[in-house]
């Protein structure tokens, strides 16, 4: 798995697209392994490369993973149903006081982002949390019977 969170910074909160295509997807593509610099949030600072071995199925997860330029390489975009308001207080709560700064910035930063680049309608599946555990259904771009559960190949 690979969380958005280590390839997006406090100066590039959405403009890393580049860097995880040169790190990661194109050498995953290529069937060799992958390497990327994980951002250190509090450090302010990418630390040293990362490796990302080939599999069959890499998660890519956080704001961003369905923008336009990566979902050609995505075998399936699942969409996490969750007000914003509350996934913005659940980011909060988790950072803290000393990162309240950057959530303002981050809340104005994603805004923009969906704005431009809606991820949700591309999205096969939509997952949401309850009480349970987590409830799947089909997606906006899910087409009736695709029949679609399982990726192509057993390759990367």
């Amino acid at each position: 798995m690979l969380h958005l969170d280590d390839i997006a910074s406090h100066e590039q909160l959405f403009d890393w697209t580049d860097r995880l295509l040169a790190q990661v997807i194109r050498p995953l593509a290529q069937g060799e392994p992958a390497a990327y610099s994980r951002y250190d949030w509090r450090a302010r600072a990418f630390g040293p490369p990362r490796p990302l071995p080939p599999a069959p199925v890499i998660l890519l997860e956080g704001v961003g993973a369905g923008r336009r330029a990566l979902r050609p390489h995505l075998a399936e975009l699942l969409w996490m149903e969750l007000p914003r308001e509350e996934a913005w207080a659940r980011g909060r709560r988790r950072d803290g006081a000393e990162q309240h700064a950057f959530w303002d910035g981050w809340v104005a930063a994603e805004r923009a982002h969906f704005a431009a680049d809606p991820s949700r309608p591309h999205a096969g599946l939509l997952v949401r949390q309850t009480a349970e555990g987590y409830e799947v259904s089909p997606g906006p771009a899910r087409r009736p019977g695709s029949g679609q559960d399982v990726t192509l190949s057993d390759g990367p």
